[in-house]
């Protein structure tokens, strides 16, 4: 007998919820893969709907490859992995947990890495264990130093920045603001360049836009403080790579503790000026995109969008 139930295309389906699998399966026919593009092209020739988290980009050559498709899910705040444009021409929809304030407040993931990268920059984290593998034993070499001493600066007052704020606050860091949208806040909001001025750590928190792409450009950076840090759990194209490398360098920034990059989708990450640059020098701390890739996490998050992408299908 025919399936004739839609057909979704899920194309990284490793550590995928159970729960959430089980939902998709009352009302989809799922082809769960763990796809390069390549395959991915080939498999969605067929799909209603493809499912995808951050390895692939769905630009134009992959929708054009899917002439049924009609809803892309993503279990993910930003889209930069998607070509809107793209989408939007065809009317396909996208399904992702942008807007969704009220179950995001559950997900804390993102923010517990952001203070995760804090606490490893003061305290020298990579350099101690691979010091240690390396054989040594140099307490003195790795002298670091403590949050509840710095000022934090947030820039960007949304949910996972009034997090990471109140992370900071229990470390018993001072906690100062940038945000020009917030109106009224429990911490000091300061202009970004005066933000730069008074804080030790500055981690950014606002969403990719036209207006904050390159958002900590030059200019910004020469108003940092001496000694400071800048935490990027946002997206890697918020900052100007080049000048905070440069910056880094010369000692304007004490380092870049960052789990995004610009071009994430791109083959060879190893080739990333970035990444190699973190390879000789410890002053660059980078993580691979996974602020939000806890178990609990994902699962709450899978089971949330599975429910929402079978309600759509059933009341479009």
């Amino acid at each position: 007998m025919t399936d004739r139930r839609p057909h979704l295309v899920v194309a990284e389906s490793g550590g995928f919820d159970a729960e959430a699998a089980a939902t998709l399966e009352t009302s989809f026919r799922v082809s769960w893969l763990d796809a390069d593009r390549s395959t991915l092209k080939s498999s969605v020739v067929d799909a209603d709907a493809l499912w995808v988290r951050l390895r692939h980009h769905i630009d134009g050559d992959l929708i054009a490859a899917a002439p049924r498709l009609t809803v892309v899910a993503t279990p993910t705040t930003g889209h930069t992995h998607l070509d809107e444009v793209a989408l939007a021409a065809r009317d396909i929809a996208v399904c992702s947990l942008r807007g969704e304030t009220e179950f995001l407040r559950s997900i804390r993931a993102t923010a517990e890495h952001t203070v995760l990268l804090m606490l490893a920059a003061l305290r020298h984290l990579p350099g101690a264990t691979r010091s240690v593998n390396d054989g040594r034993w140099d307490r003195d070499a790795f002298r670091g130093g403590e949050l509840s001493s710095r000022t934090v600066g947030i820039v960007g007052w949304g949910r996972l920045g009034r997090m990471v704020g109140e992370l900071a606050a229990a470390f018993g860091a001072r906690v100062v603001m940038c945000d020009p949208h917030v109106a009224d806040a429990p911490v000091p909001n300061l202009g970004l360049h005066a933000l730069f001025a008074t804080a030790d750590i500055v981690s950014l928190h606002v969403a990719l836009t036209p207006s904050t792409t390159g958002l900590i450009d030059e200019v910004a950076l020469q108003h940092a403080r001496p000694g400071a840090w800048l935490v990027n759990t946002a997206r890697g194209e918020v900052v100007d790579e080049g000048a905070v490398e440069r910056a880094v360098l010369a000692g304007t920034l004490a380092g870049y503790a960052t789990d995004v990059l610009c071009r994430e989708q791109s083959a060879g990450m190893g080739d990333h000026p970035l990444v190699r640059r973190a390879a000789i020098d410890p002053r660059f701390l980078i993580t691979p995109h996974i602020g939000g890739a806890t178990a609990e996490s994902m699962a709450r998050t899978e089971r949330h969008l599975a429910r929402r992408l079978v309600a759509r299908w059933i009341s479009p």
